[in-house]
């Protein structure tokens, strides 16, 4: 009996888990079939499901955008001189005060001239009595009752002693430091009663009226330059105007850069020789350029992107779509876009960072296009200094 009733059981048995396998087959493909549903109806409702993200954006428009180098430059004078002594003597007289504006002739410092006042009153006699003598050798000569040598003999005695008196003025002269133009006076570096030797610096002279502007230019540039170009100057947060005066003829063999000089006004005086200052060079403009927020840009392992708005309703409400771009160049906070974007794009500028791929947008802002105010004010070529 044993053994027939185990040849009944296993076949109920194989049954059994035949059975089990469909009902878990049957489970699996119900499984995948919601997810698939899930997945499907997340992909086409999520643009009608859940709150929108807040986003700023601008719509792109093409302009003409300059194309300009800014490269660092020092001032210099125009004129600016060490007023040193010409000769030896102790100083006398100091008729200046550091910063005074003087004029050109003006007696600065005068060095003791009491022995060459002294050498010039006896030489001012010698030459009056000497125009005496030859006063009454012009008379007598004609009568002949002096000779033609005797005459000549006077003569040379007067030119000598005026000569002489030339001499002792020339020297006095000389102990004199005198302004040769007009400016304003440097710090002083003598005092009264002071023994100078010729050289000995008493102070400084600039002329800060005009000043030059010298800066370095990329070999490649010379042909974005000439002399009369007027340039840009910025300096505490003012920008000046200048013009081209003079290009260096040779190319420094070690840096490959050209030097350029430039003539500037010095309104009010306030710059001095000496201060670094940026200076801008326009050398092209780019017309129908697209001109981007830098921050509207994002960048990644994968390149940089930008996302526009698509399909944007009657509510502000539009789609996502993460575009990739290249950029071309890059203008104070914003950049010029290469590729990848068109005129009338309603790119993201803010908020972009909250936007998954299947989030709709609401723009609830735009951003202010006023680039191109912008890139007149802020380009600059990054590396015109290599």
């Amino acid at each position: 009996m044993t053994p027939q009733v185990q040849n009944e059981s296993s076949p109920a048995k194989g049954a059994g888990w035949k059975t089990l396998i469909v009902v878990l087959l049957v489970l699996a493909a119900i499984i995948s079939g919601l997810w698939f549903w899930k997945t499907q109806n997340s992909a086409s409702g999520g643009w009608h499901g859940g709150a929108p993200v807040d986003v700023t954006a601008i719509r792109l428009e093409s302009q003409d955008v300059p194309d300009t180098l800014e490269v660092p430059g020092e001032l210099e004078a125009v004129q600016q001189v060490m007023l040193t002594a010409e000769v030896s003597g102790k100083v006398a007289s100091i008729d200046f005060s550091a910063g005074q504006q003087v004029a050109a002739g003006d007696v600065l410092v005068t060095l003791d001239t009491s022995v060459e006042e002294a050498d010039l009153s006896a030489a001012k006699a010698r030459e009056k009595f000497t125009r005496n003598q030859l006063a009454r050798a012009r008379q007598l000569a004609p009568s002949g009752a002096m000779t033609q040598e005797e005459l000549q003999q006077r003569q040379a005695e007067y030119d000598q002693a005026r000569a002489q008196i030339a001499q002792l003025e020339a020297r006095i002269q000389q102990k004199r430091i005198i302004a040769p133009f007009d400016g304003e006076v440097g710090l002083r570096h003598i005092d009264l009663g002071q023994y100078l030797n010729p050289g000995d610096t008493a102070a400084s002279l600039t002329n800060l009226s005009e000043l030059f502007i010298n800066f370095d230019l990329p070999q490649r540039q010379r042909s974005n330059i000439a002399v009369g170009q007027p340039i840009q100057l910025i300096t505490e947060g003012a920008t000046l105007t200048a013009k081209v005066s003079a290009l260096e003829p040779q190319v420094n063999r070690d840096t490959r850069n050209l030097r350029v000089q430039a003539l500037m006004v010095n309104e009010g005086q306030q710059l001095r020789p000496g201060m670094y200052v940026s200076v801008r060079l326009d050398l092209h403009t780019e017309p129908d350029a697209l001109l981007l927020p830098a921050s509207a840009v994002m960048t990644s392992a994968y390149g940089d992107s930008a996302l526009v708005v698509r399909e944007l309703n009657a509510e502000q409400i539009g789609k996502p779509e993460f575009v990739p771009v290249t950029v071309s160049r890059r203008i104070g906070d914003q950049v010029v876009i290469g590729s990848g974007l068109k005129a009338g794009d309603l790119v993201v500028t803010e908020g972009q960072l909250r936007v998954q791929p299947n989030s709709q947008l609401k723009v609830v802002g735009a951003g202010s296009d006023n680039s191109g105010q912008n890139a007149e004010e802020a380009a600059a070529v990054e590396g015109g200094q290599s």
